[in-house]
């Protein structure tokens, strides 16, 4: 069972919902989206999966369908209600929160391992919400994330692709993502002026960089500091947080730019020029 484009209509128009274009509220009206989305996210039955921003529940009862327990969290109050009476009876747990100031430890305490995390995520809390999970729930070993084509594209960039940034590096450091499928505007109600992707971000075991040896908090402060004037030169954009003696030390180029580095050499860097 899942939820066509009168049903989401009909639910919008019974809970006197206007979508909410600061809340980049979109509802995914097309069955075969969100089962293709369920089947992506690999799910053994009886798993729990974390959806955010859950919205009327058309995901949800896919979701739910493939025999995962669904943790449904839901911003709106007015979509938590729909919500509510959308998924009664299943295996749905709605929660109405802020997945942004969500304390997620207290979220998956005694919930097995490992817990995958599943959303349709506007442009504005995308990027923040992946990296604060990547970096707050190791729980979470699995995320399936449909975001703004132009966002994910940035979150899989790899050094000398033209989107590459710090955010980049910070998924490399955490995990590997992949871009698993495109989504057309069309299968949404409103429709967005947006193409959509499907990313598939896979924890790492471990960090690319062990935090024994370089503690993630430098690690980060060197990659902000270089992507913040990613035009300049590594020596001029990291002057005063990295040692200028810690190029050659690291194998890096001082004349190199930030878009030219990966993971492992940002690490090098992190670590020699302390």
């Amino acid at each position: 069972m899942t939820l066509s484009r009168s049903d989401v209509q009909r639910l919008l128009a019974e809970h006197d919902i206007r979508p909410s274009k600061a809340l980049g509220q979109n509802f995914v009206a097309d069955g075969n989206t969100v089962e293709r989305i369920a089947r992506l996210a690999e799910l053994p039955s009886g798993s729990t999966v974390i959806e955010v921003g859950a919205g009327l529940g058309s995901l949800t009862l896919a979701l739910a369908a493939v025999g995962a327990r669904v943790i449904a969290i839901e911003i709106d109050r007015r979509l938590a209600a729909a919500l509510k009476q959308v998924v009664a009876g299943l295996d749905v747990e709605v929660v109405e929160a802020d997945a942004l100031r969500l304390d997620w430890s207290a979220v998956l305490t005694g919930l097995p391992s490992p817990v995958a995390l599943v959303a349709n995520l506007p442009y504005s809390v995308a990027t923040p919400l992946v990296v604060r999970v990547l970096e707050e729930a190791p729980a979470i070993g699995r995320l399936l994330v449909m975001v703004q084509r132009e966002v994910g594209e940035r979150w899989v960039a790899r050094p000398g692709d033209a989107a590459y940034g710090a955010v980049s590096v910070k998924i490399a450091y955490w995990a590997t993502a992949s871009v698993v499928g495109r989504v057309p505007a069309t299968v949404f109600v409103p429709t967005p002026k947006v193409e959509s992707v499907l990313v598939s971000i896979q924890r790492r075991p471990e960090p690319a960089i062990d935090p024994a040896v370089v503690p993630y908090t430098r690690f980060e402060a060197v990659v902000r500091a270089g992507f913040a004037h990613r035009r300049k030169m590594l020596r001029r954009s990291l002057a005063g947080t990295v040692e200028p003696d810690a190029f050659e030390a690291a194998g890096v180029a001082p004349s190199a730019r930030a878009e030219e580095l990966g993971v492992a050499a940002w690490g090098e860097l992190a670590r020699v020029g302390r």
